[in-house]
């Protein structure tokens, strides 16, 4: 268990679908994913979310059903810690009561703790944030402004089917893949090195452009042709998906050419919280 001082670089780990978590804490704008805690935590259905309302790192809502927010600040250097004790607050709230600000917590149970790891970690991505309203909550004009405002800064993003945790996204009239990855992130470097150095990294019309890391994870991204809808560039991805993963399986030391391509991949490196 991660003490309050210790710096844990994948907080995810161990959870079913670990890039998932770190896409919907990174790039998903708006999305949920079913979750339950343990037996010895009441066996308590809950909802994961990208944000809540006013930043709110949790939400009991009026209908029972409690959700966590993944795109709030840590408070330690374990967010899985962080994470946990702010959901056990929001069960332990009355309904209809938010977690609005929080402190870092003192020694405790991590996510992996709390959570029953045989629930399959399935991401929604939704159009807007209707989610946050229980279902008999009355949609007020006030509610509606309040709602409607927050759905126009939402990014346009989809799940891609039949490959895991790749999510293709619309900004500023450009399309891009961003695609996490669960290996360790100096085999996914490795992995990229070798197709772009015999020029494999493009997935059809869509060009490599570097990746981000985050939660110790390698997240690679590919800028799309422009216009491309998302049902345009699966089959490409997941015909991709397969020569990707020998690529990553290959563990030969790399040769000169790859180590340059390695370097130059290094280079375009940007590392989230």
């Amino acid at each position: 268990m991660a003490t309050i001082s210790e710096f844990v670089l994948r907080p995810f780990e161990g959870l079913p679908s670990e890039p998932d978590w770190v896409a919907m804490r990174e790039v998903v704008p708006a999305a949920t994913a079913p979750a339950r805690t343990t037996v010895e935590h009441g066996a308590r259905d809950v909802l994961i979310t990208t944000v809540l309302p006013m930043g709110w790192p949790a939400l009991h809502r009026s209908d029972g059903v409690v959700l966590l927010a993944l795109q709030t600040n840590a408070g330690t250097g374990d967010v899985s810690r962080d994470l946990a004790a702010v959901l056990l607050e929001a069960i332990a709230l009355e309904p209809g009561t938010a977690v609005e600000t929080t402190t870092a917590p003192g020694p405790g149970p991590r996510l992996q703790d709390v959570l029953d790891l045989s629930i399959p970690f399935e991401v929604t991505v939704h159009d807007g944030f209707e989610y946050w309203l229980a279902p008999d909550t009355e949609v007020t004009d006030d509610v509606r402004e309040s709602l409607d405002e927050a759905d126009s800064s939402i990014v346009p993003t989809h799940k891609l089917a039949g490959v895991d945790s790749a999510y293709w996204c619309r900004m500023g009239g450009r399309e891009f893949l961003r695609w996490a990855r669960a290996e360790d992130e100096q085999v996914v470097l490795d992995g990229l090195a070798r197709l772009h150095a015999r020029r494999g990294s493009a997935i059809g019309g869509a060009r490599f452009v570097g990746y981000f890391r985050s939660s110790g994870l390698v997240v690679p991204v590919w800028e799309l042709a422009r216009g491309a809808e998302a049902a345009d560039v699966e089959p490409d991805v997941q015909a991709f998906s397969a020569g990707f993963e020998a690529a990553l399986a290959d563990t030969a030391p790399l040769d000169a050419n790859q180590r340059r391509a390695r370097a130059g991949l290094v280079s375009r490196q940007v590392t989230l919280r």
